[in-house]
């Protein structure tokens, strides 16, 4: 799952990064509202987290604006304010959940997770493909009596070859896509991950492993 949080205070940012990351999301992180409407456009997240009060364009901007724009994605709105005209005008605008600071890490993740299976495009916990099962809720890969957990890239990694097994993706696709728009990380940690992930692919007993496309990049295929 990709997710997009907009906060402005850095440190409150980071954490929710790490925490998210470290229960399976892949993360984008933006301080002020502007930089969230603009990636809120490219419509690729699976949910959206706006804080409200953020510089440039409040988070109550950028949910009218992308609503406006036809975006679909689900967004939970953060927010110091607990008055009720507050709530009301977040809901009114568009926001599917909204959650009052301070609050508990766990609660919010919930809350994410129970947003996401409201969606129309819900995608369920457990992806198959050839002889594996992926569980997205603890990153677990088996193949018959054999599982083995994986580390986040690896499992993020799985979790795109799986949602669209066949469908060939770039390195600079997967780099986007893992390690976000604005990563320092080289190129290579792609190609350090891919093959970290056919040893587990093949330490399970898999006929399925990630294949390259010269010239084109990484598909998931069962060649047996």
């Amino acid at each position: 799952m990709h997710l997009l949080i907009a906060e402005d205070e850095l440190d409150l940012a980071e954490v929710l990064t790490v925490f998210f990351e470290k229960n399976h999301f892949v993360v984008t992180t933006v301080n002020d509202g502007l930089t969230a409407y603009d990636y809120g456009m490219s419509d690729q997240f699976d949910a959206i987290i706006l804080d409200v009060m953020m510089p440039k364009m409040n988070g109550i901007e950028v949910l009218k604006k992308l609503r406006e724009q036809g975006i679909k994605t689900p967004i939970m709105m953060l927010t110091a304010k607990v008055q009720k005209d507050d709530r009301i005008l977040g809901f009114n605008s568009g926001a599917d959940d909204y959650l009052p600071k301070p609050f508990e890490p766990d609660e919010l993740i919930c809350r994410v997770r129970a947003m996401l299976r409201r969606s129309e495009n819900y995608k369920p916990d457990i992806l198959s493909y050839g002889d594996l099962l992926l569980n997205t809720a603890n990153g677990t890969l088996s193949c018959g009596q054999q599982s083995i957990r994986l580390s986040g890239r690896e499992f993020q990694l799985m979790e795109l070859f799986m949602r669209s097994p066949g469908n060939v993706f770039s390195a600079d696709h997967i780099m986007e896509r893992i390690w976000g728009f604005e990563s320092d990380a080289e190129i290579n940690v792609v190609w350090v991950h891919i093959s970290n992930l056919r040893k587990k692919l093949k330490s399970v007993g898999s006929t399925v492993s990630v294949y390259a496309n010269r010239g084109m990049g990484y598909v998931l295929e069962d060649r047996q």
